[in-house]
């Protein structure tokens, strides 16, 4: 009898042995980061229902409900007191945070995702394509993974696809899939009104190119070169009233508002400089294939 029992054992021993190292692997956010990425940010209004609380580079956009918020990027591990203390600072509540989203799946925007998961128990919705590399904390990224977690392993509540709606109380947000800078990358268009106007946001997940490798090489993401073709047009052809991004330096944040500014919805309108900015990346799309 014992020995009929010995695999099962031996099975169920390597389990747990593969779930202890599993867990026991350390994350290691890389240390070589851009200073901005952690300075801090006096947040503010935007639009209607609509703050910013992320650091000076790294945008975390909360959008409140009466039902509670949504948090969209969460920056570096180190990132959480700052989102904190910038929601105090606008008299909103942390714990009401329900709804947790991200544009991608990097350690700049996901750094923070798994503690405050944990500190309010919100949702975690995410497009299907981020699902695994979300799981392993960024080992299994095309571009910089290969190298153990750069963030610390999340599970989503919730996997979308393109098109679908996220929803909280009477706010809608429409999730638009733009793969290539990560598979699952992701911008949001919804409305917000402040009792003056309604304004058509788009959070866009701009398709920088991270691989230095030419797509022909990435071999663990085949569909690169179409997926970055696919994305610039569409992005070309969204209609909008205010823009914004995962970066604060992609859409010229600190030129439009300074601290202590009036509230101004009007100056991140910009249309011009979100062609521009699509112009460019069209250009480093382009040259990259020539590599």
């Amino acid at each position: 009898m014992f020995r009929n029992l010995l695999p099962a054992v031996i099975l169920v021993s390597f389990s747990l042995l593969l779930t202890v190292t599993v867990t026991a692997q350390k994350v290691k956010e890389p240390q070589a980061t851009n200073p901005a990425w952690s300075k801090p940010c006096q947040p503010f209004r935007i639009a209607g229902n609509l703050y910013y609380v992320g650091t000076y580079d790294l945008a975390c956009y909360l959008i409140t409900t009466p039902e509670g918020h949504i948090l969209i990027n969460t920056g570096l591990a180190a990132s959480v007191s700052q989102i904190k203390e910038n929601i105090k600072t606008l008299g909103l509540k942390y714990a009401d945070i329900r709804i947790l989203l991200t544009t991608q799946a990097h350690y700049d925007h996901m750094g923070a995702m798994a503690a405050i998961k944990k500190q309010t128990g919100a949702q975690l919705m995410v497009h299907e394509k981020e699902a695994e590399v979300l799981k392993d904390g960024g080992q299994s990224d095309y571009a910089l993974g290969g190298k153990g977690s750069s963030f610390k392993p999340v599970t989503p509540d919730h996997l979308l696809q393109d098109g679908d709606t996220i929803r909280l109380g009477q706010m809608q947000l429409k999730l638009l899939h733009h793969p290539g800078h990560t598979k699952g990358s992701s911008s949001f268009l919804f409305t917000v009104n402040d009792g003056q106007r309604s304004y058509k946001v788009l959070i866009a997940n701009m398709p920088s190119i991270v691989t230095e490798k030419p797509f022909a090489e990435v071999s663990s993401y085949p569909e690169i070169r179409n997926d970055y073709a696919y994305t610039l047009k569409a992005m070309k052809n969204i209609s909008f009233d205010i823009w914004l991004a995962s970066h604060a330096s992609q859409f010229n944040l600190h030129s439009k508002h300074k601290p202590g500014d009036a509230y101004n919805p009007s100056a991140f309108a910009d249309r011009a400089g979100y062609d521009a900015e699509l112009a460019g990346l069209q250009q480093e799309y382009d040259a990259k294939l020539k590599q």
